[in-house]
């Protein structure tokens, strides 16, 4: 869920990936406490997510 999303699809030679930018959004993962981020960018590509949250979003264990 998020309040706007913006989906690119990008290619270079036969490969094909997923480019998803969301705001507002809330997403799951097992090892976030917090699961609203205020912006958060996910780049799919053969089965894997690599995810991009803004450092305001980040807490560094002490």
């Amino acid at each position: 869920m998020a309040n706007d999303v913006d989906v690119q699809v990008r290619n270079a030679g036969s490969e094909t990936w997923f480019e998803v930018t969301m705001t507002d959004a809330w997403v799951w993962d097992v090892y976030r406490p917090a699961r609203f981020v205020k912006k958060v960018r996910v780049i799919t590509f053969k089965d894997v997510n690599v995810e991009e949250i803004s450092k305001s979003d980040l807490e560094v264990p002490s």
